[in-house]
């Protein structure tokens, strides 16, 4: 297949890149970035722009069999700070994907959005696709207008949408600037012998997947011809204290914790439920959840010299 990876420099977008080539398909990516952490690869189609570029986006769109939606301008720790750029940015843009889609005939695409916020505050643990969609923060409340969107498309419009809700991945080439993605953040700090900030007292329970299995995921979704949303977890939740304690076990090292008041828009506990993932396409998070760790630990060191 020929497709456009929408955001295929960045963390999630560049590892399913790496699945989608090793499947052989041909690949273009269209990014307002190059990757951060590696050099371009060989025989992918580089296309630089800005997501709010109709023109660049319907030139990188042309000829595609599918599109693989990867971007967002905006973090679940930040969008509340500005909803309407988050409306602006994410869900107008989308709106505006869909329409050079379709008038390119291009009709196959996959969303990524996030399990961890469309939610809200569930009514059990794992949570179903089923539940209901009650965001309490704006990241959320713009993913599931999205989602909202896409299915009016497909009734209306022919679009043959897949929506991928993630849980919190994590794995190499994450960022650990502090927005987003507290295993990166958290092992920096421990490289780097930094306090850990936490919000709250470290009880809320969240599921994490390696990035490699939400990739594989992906690749099998959005190849397919199904539609429809689909939750990517682990199915096992942990604490962040516990889960930073576990890190400081593979780091071999400790830091000191600074415990600051919890945000309104904090979700307790966050535990996605996959049986349909695995049902439809026989996936499910493969990776043990310390061996990812180690591996992500890893990265981090080697991007330290002299880190031990």
């Amino acid at each position: 297949m020929k497709i456009l990876v929408l955001g295929g420099c960045g963390f999630i977008g560049s590892h399913v890149v790496d699945r989608l080539m090793r499947q052989g398909h041909q690949l273009r990516i269209f990014d307002r970035s190059e990757e951060k952490f590696r050099l371009p690869l060989p025989g992918v189609d580089y296309r630089r722009g800005d997501f709010a570029d109709r023109a660049a986006l319907a030139e990188a769109v042309e000829g595609m069999d599918a599109v693989f939606h990867f971007v967002s301008t905006t973090f679940p720790s930040t969008a509340n700070l500005d909803p309407k750029r988050d409306v602006a940015d994410n869900l107008i843009g989308t709106l505006q994907l869909v329409e050079v889609m379709l008038e390119a005939d291009v009709r196959r695409l996959l969303f990524l959005s996030s399990g961890a916020t469309v939610y809200g505050l569930p009514d059990a643990t794992p949570i179903p696709e089923t539940h209901p969609l009650r965001p309490i923060g704006s990241y959320g409340i713009t993913k599931a207008a999205i989602e909202h969107n896409l299915e009016m498309f497909r009734r209306t419009s022919g679009l043959s949408p897949v929506i991928v809700r993630a849980s919190n991945p994590f794995g190499p080439r994450q960022s650990h600037t502090g927005v987003q993605g507290v295993v990166a953040t958290f092992f920096n700090r421990i490289a780097n012998g930094e306090p850990i900030e936490i919000w709250g007292d470290g009880s809320v329970v969240r599921d994490f997947v390696d990035v490699r299995d939400l990739a594989d995921f992906c690749l099998r979704a959005g190849t397919s011809t199904r539609e429809g949303v689909y939750n990517a977890g682990r199915g096992v939740g942990i604490s962040l204290v516990d889960l930073i304690a576990t890190m400081e076990r593979i780091a071999g090292r400790s830091v000191p914790r600074v415990f600051k008041p919890s945000s309104v828009t904090d979700v307790p506990v966050s535990v996605l439920d996959s049986r349909a993932a695995e049902r439809d396409f026989g996936w499910r998070a493969e990776h043990d959840l310390e061996e990812s760790l180690a591996a992500t630990w890893d990265w981090v060191r080697s991007l330290k010299p002299g880190i031990g």
